[in-house]
């Protein structure tokens, strides 16, 4: 801990002794160094402890922030052992004067939360107003990129409503393909992205089966309605390669009397006696499997 910087003087807190830094007046501090008969700078930590000034020279009723006495603001050191100090006490009130206040202005600016002063200073009124222009004036840089952000923002709300629209179309695809599931199979859904008749499409033995019952029970002539309407089912030439064994045969009966026999044939329902053309020569034609 430090101590007394007078002459001749040891105290210091660890006997119960305040001290007091020096002044940063000039002037008092000067009259510090005098009285204390004693030439050097004070550094900030020299003090002078509390035996060295009179009872006047302590505030009567104020405090320190620690509990401490606390000196008047131009209290001087007077109480040395080296002789009597050039400079005396002053036993004068220091008296704290309040500062003026400024005049309130007429207008306040409630939106306005800046606390400076509204009056610039001389010579700041053209630096003002060339700031004020300079800020003013657009920036070309500014502008070209607000315009490129505005055509960014544009392009992505147009991608964002196409790709709402396709998932609503999606979603319409996939109702659809479920519907067709219930009365068609895989090959045969798969056959409608296809061209008309294409020779492309490979038919699953299920398929076979159910274009076999259908031909038997619409006939050829129904059989081929639905082939043209875009039904996708497979020619009578595909039916009749499809089946291991074939034998050729000529009959008069009708497909419901033949599914009766229960042989497998596959035959119209049409009479043999009706004109065959050029394209219908199958139409006679019977399939034992």
């Amino acid at each position: 801990m430090g101590g007394c910087s007078a002459p001749n003087c040891s105290n210091s807190t660890s006997i119960g002794k305040q001290l007091f830094r020096f002044p940063k007046d000039p002037v008092r501090k000067k009259k510090w160094l005098v009285n204390c008969r004693r030439d050097f700078e004070p550094t900030p930590h020299s003090r002078l402890c509390q035996d060295h000034f009179e009872q006047s020279q302590f505030e009567e009723i104020a405090r320190s922030p620690a509990g401490g006495k606390k000196l008047k603001p131009n209290a001087i050191p007077t109480l040395f052992s080296v002789g009597d100090p050039p400079y005396a006490a002053i036993t004068t009130t220091y008296i704290l004067l309040p500062l003026k206040p400024e005049p309130v202005e007429k207008e306040l600016n409630f939106g306005d939360h800046g606390y400076a002063r509204r009056t610039p200073l001389p010579g700041m009124e053209e630096e003002d107003a060339d700031r004020t222009s300079e800020d003013q004036q657009p920036c070309t840089q500014c502008q070209l990129l607000k315009k490129q952000l505005e055509q960014e923002m544009q392009h992505s709300a147009r991608l964002q409503k196409e790709a709402e629209a396709m998932k609503k179309r999606l979603y319409r695809l996939d109702r659809i393909e479920k519907g067709l599931q219930n009365f068609l199979f895989e090959d045969q859904i798969r056959a409608l992205s296809l061209t008309k008749r294409s020779r492309r499409a490979v038919w699953s033995p299920e398929t076979i089966l159910k274009a076999r019952k259908i031909r038997c029970a619409v006939g050829t002539k129904g059989y081929e309605y639905l082939r043209e309407l875009g039904y996708p089912l497979p020619s009578y030439r595909t039916l009749c390669n499809r089946l291991e064994t074939k034998i050729m045969v000529t009959t008069d009966m009708s497909c419901e009397e033949l599914a009766e026999l229960g042989l497998g044939l596959m035959a119209t329902c049409d009479s043999p006696t009706e004109v065959v053309g050029d394209n219908d020569e199958e139409d006679l034609i019977g399939v034992l499997s």
